[in-house]
Parts: structure tokens; C-alpha cells; sequence
């Protein structure tokens, strides 16, 4: 799908991270692979640290942690919320939707839409083009975008090719109308024949979980998870990433007409730093313009990382001035999807850490 939006803007972002920081070195003990070799993956994938919840700490906890905090600073005005839009892998429960626990736990207005979206790595464009859309009502004022993931909960701590890369966070985006003239350029693209790469299989109504389905094994490659994890089958998702989001990138540039030269900042999801090297290198895009450093700092926060990725190398500039900017995420669904827009300038943009 194409789209392009005119007269909306990105106001703010604010993004919540647990507190708990947990160094790559401190659990290369937990795998059956020989330490030393575990330690050489560190230099080539990226890993550094993650963010990882505490205990029974939910996606939701850290959205209305981050929340209640903008509504006591004056950064939300709840009176202006229109649209409270959750992007997940991870609800509370299958049912309610995790978007009106939010709304009750903040006692917002009855008239407030809430909707929950079951969307991973590209959420954060999926969750911005339905909120762009959704400002076309005149009633719409104020339409609050929550990308938040606890994975952590969803993987085995024994699976050296997931867990090392997996974090948890919470980004709250506000999307606004403006008097700008700029227009934002969409594209989103979806192949459900090939869903089957990421997954959890078991947990839902097809397969639901039970002691067998719990059980952590031996997958043959010394790494042990249970059907109820996450999996990725690495080598498709790799090929996936380079054969396909290259294009995507020269899409939009043709959508926009936007030169790649004249892109400032690439602010990509970010599974892994070997990953975004390869595509960046696939793509011709410069390594400057490329940030890979969200996952070094704090794991692969499905579709946090985008806004993530902003707070983080972004802060004190979009905050000051509009910079030309590609977003895109790419992963579970397949889907991949991305924008070409003015980030900026920004209400506020900034990263919280709290305990969780």
C-alpha cells in the first residue's frame, strides 16, 4: 500500500525503558555453546545490553508509567487524546484489548477511541499511517501511538539466537495535525506466505499451551526453547531484509522524490547491527546516516525500536530544528513498510529509564 498524508506532523516522543541493564558477558554462561565463542558474537551481531523487565511487569505498565509522567509534566493534555492506539506482540490478556486497560488505568474520556494492533518489528509505520489517517476526522485532536513489547517474557533465557538480541520497552508517540504544507510518504508491503519465519507457534486457539507445549528442549543446534517461545529462522529473515527492503527504500524515494544524498538520517528497526550493516551496504546508503547502535544499548525492542532509535541519536536535534528523515521497519508478518517526512521540531524527544 501507498500513502501520503498532508498536514499532520509528529509532535513528540517519549520513550520508557526498564532500568534492569544486562550486559552480553553476563549471561554467555547460560548457553550451551562454549563461552569464548558465545563472547565472539558480541563484535559481529552488535550485542551489548539489553533492557529486561523485572518479574511480571507488562508492556502496559511501562505505557501508563510513561504516560501518567507526560500528563504530570504538562507534555499530554488527556482532554486532547482522541485515539489511544497500542501496538503489540505482548497484550495483558487475550481479551479485553490491552488499549482500554490503558484508558481506564488513566481515566480518560468515554469518548476516546482505543485499538489494539498485533504488529511487531514494522508496528511503529502501521500504527503512524492509521493515526496520519484517523487526524483526517476534524473531531481528532490528539492521537496517542504506543509501541510496546516485553518479549523478554516470550523467549528462553537458554536460546543464544534470540535472547541476546530481545529487549523491552515502551515508546509513546503524539500525532497531531499541522499547518505545514510537507507532506509524509508511505509505503507498507505484507507477505503472510511467509509468516511462518517469526513466530510463537503455540499459546493461541491453534495450538494451545500446555506442558508439552512449555517444555524447553534441545533444537539441535544447543540452543533450548519450548513452542510457546519466540522463533526466528535466521537465515530466512536475513535474506528476507536484503532481498526486499532495498527496494522498499528506492520506493520511497521515488514516491517523495527525495534523493538517498539528500536523506539526513536512516532510522531503521534494528534486529541485529550485522543485519543493518548488510542492508545499509545492500542499499547504498551511508554508514554515518545509518544508526545500528539501538540494539547495542537496549536489545531489540520489536516496534519500539524505531522511536527508540530517534530518542536515542536524535535528541537535541529534532527537538531544535526538522531534519529529512527515512523511517522503516521490517520482520514479523513478513511485513515491511516505511516513511519519508520532516521529523521535527519536536515538543519533546527523550528516553526515561524506570524500574520495571
Amino acid at each position: 500500500m501507498k500513502a501520503c498524508y498532508l498536514g499532520k506532523r509528529i509532535a513528540g516522543i517519549y520513550t520508557v525503558v526498564p532500568d534492569n541493564r544486562i550486559p552480553f558477558e553476563e549471561e554467555a554462561a547460560n548457553y550451551a555453546a562454549p563461552v569464548d565463542q558465545t563472547l565472539r558474537l558480541k563484535k559481529v551481531m552488535g550485542f551489548g545490553a539489553h533492557r529486561i523487565v523485572r518479574d511480571a511487569s507488562c508492556a502496559s505498565d511501562m505505557a501508563v508509567a510513561g504516560l501518567e509522567n507526560m500528563i504530570d509534566r504538562g507534555l499530554l493534555d488527556p482532554e486532547e487524546v482522541s485515539v489511544l492506539l497500542f501496538v503489540s506482540q505482548t497484550p495483558d490478556a487475550p481479551m479485553p484489548p490491552t488499549s482500554n486497560l490503558i484508558h481506564g488505568r488513566l481515566g480518560l474520556s468515554t469518548s476516546v477511541l482505543c485499538l489494539d494492533i498485533n504488529q511487531g518489528c514494522a508496528g511503529f509505520i502501521v500504527g503512524a499511517m492509521l493515526g496520519f489517517s484517523l487526524l483526517d476526522n476534524p473531531d481528532c485532536k490528539t492521537v496517542v501511538l504506543i509501541n510496546a513489547d516485553t518479549l523478554s517474557r516470550k523467549c528462553s533465557a537458554q536460546d543464544r539466537n534470540i535472547y541476546p538480541m530481545v529487549g523491552d520497552a515502551a515508546s509513546i508517540t503524539l500525532l497531531k495535525r499541522s499547518d505545514n504544507d510537507a507532506r509524509i510518504w508511505a509505503r507498507m508491503n505484507m507477505d503472510g506466505r511467509r509468516a511462518s519465519a517469526l513466530q510463537i507457534p503455540a499459546g493461541g486457539l491453534r495450538m494451545p499451551s500446555s506442558a508439552e507445549t512449555r517444555e524447553a528442549r534441545d533444537i539441535g543446534d544447543g540452543n533450548r526453547r519450548a513452542l510457546d517461545h519466540f522463533y526466528m529462522e535466521g537465515s530466512e529473515v536475513f535474506n528476507f531484509v536484503v532481498s526486499e527492503v532495498p527496494g522498499l527504500i528506492d520506493q520511497l524515494c521515488e514516491d517523495s522524490g527525495v534523493a538517498k544524498q539528500d536523506i539526513e538520517y536512516f532510522l531503521f528497526h534494528q534486529p541485529n547491527k550485522f543485519m543493518l550493516q548488510k542492508l545499509g551496504a545492500q542499499a547504498g546508503l551511508d554508514r554515518e546516516r545509518l544508526f545500528t547502535n539501538i540494539v547495542e544499548e537496549y536489545g531489540n525492542a520489536s516496534s519500539a525500536t524505531i522511536p527508540t532509535n530517534i530518542c536515542h541519536n536524535l535528541r537535541g536535534i529534532v527537538d531544535e530544528r526538522s531534519a529529512k528523515v527515512m523511517l522503516a521497519g521490517f520482520g514479523v508478518g513478513l511485513s515491511w513498510g516505511g516513511l519519508v517526512m520532516d521529523l521535527g521540531k519536536l515538543d519533546f524527544c527523550e528516553i526515561n529509564e524506570m524500574s520495571f
